[in-house]
This record gives C-alpha cells, structure tokens and sequence, in this order.
C-alpha cells in the first residue's frame, strides 16, 4: 500500500504544480495588464484548490502509512530533527506543503469576495504565487518522483 500510496502521491504532484503555475502566471498576466477577470479564471483557480486539497489528502495518507513515520517512536523528536532527511520527510515537508494549500484556500476565498477584477486576480496572484514558492521549497528533488 505504501508504495502505490507513494507513486500516487509523486505524480500527483505534477499535475499540482502544472495548474498551480497555470493559474499564477495567468493571474499576475492578467493582472499587470489590467484584464477582466473572467469565468476561465474562476474555475483556473477553483480546479488548483480542487488538486491541491487532493494532494494533501493523499499526503496525510501516506504520511501515517510511511514506514519513517515509525521513527517519531524509534529514535524520537530530537533523533528526527538531528537527521536531514528524517526532518525534510517527517516535518519540513509536511508542515511547508499544508501551509501552502492552506494559503491557496485563504486566496481562493478571499478572491471570491472582492467585487472588482484587479482586486480578485491581485489576491490570487499573491497567495498562489506565495503557494508555489512554498511548494517548490519543499519538494525532495534529489528523489522526485521515485
């Protein structure tokens, strides 16, 4: 289960950062040049929320089926935080990686209740943007996608 639950989890990932992307860079596009925001942008930026709470779902999963989760036990809180891997893994990962869906739901509601089409792509553009720079801070790349 861990591993399908893994693979499931990498390449998942892709297709998080592909939208993820998509909906910022049309966001700060259309923002800077001062176009409408339209029912494209609505469901651009509803679909990144959409895979992204995926994404975190499948993380919380295989999160707690990790054969590394065991290590909390083993060699403790202090043990994991000595290692590098263990922490990126076990904390840094995890914790960065809700904080960024957590700031894509915020933008995601906020831009909902701003009535004017630069207020509503300026508050996607900032927290998606600060999302995807979270994302990719996090991202084990020396192992991804394995």
């Amino acid at each position: 289960m861990y591993n399908t639950v893994k693979l499931v989890h990498s390449y998942w990932a892709y297709l998080v950062l592909i939208v993820l992307i998509i909906a910022t860079v049309n966001a700060i596009i259309k923002s800077v040049k001062g176009k409408d925001y339209e029912a494209k942008d609505f469901r651009i930026s509803l679909f990144t929320l959409i895979v992204s709470h995926i994404q975190l779902l499948i993380g919380f999963l295989l999160y707690f089926v990790s054969p590394r989760f065991d290590l909390f036990g083993e060699i403790g809180m202090g043990g994991v935080m000595k290692d590098a891997v263990h922490r990126l893994y076990l904390v840094e990962h995890p914790l960065i990686n809700i904080i960024a869906v957590v700031l894509i739901t915020i933008g995601y509601s906020k831009h909902k209740k701003k009535l004017t089409s630069k207020s509503k792509l300026k508050i996607i553009a900032i927290f998606y943007t600060i999302a995807l720079v979270l994302f990719l801070s996090r991202i084990p790349w020396s192992v991804w996608p394995n």
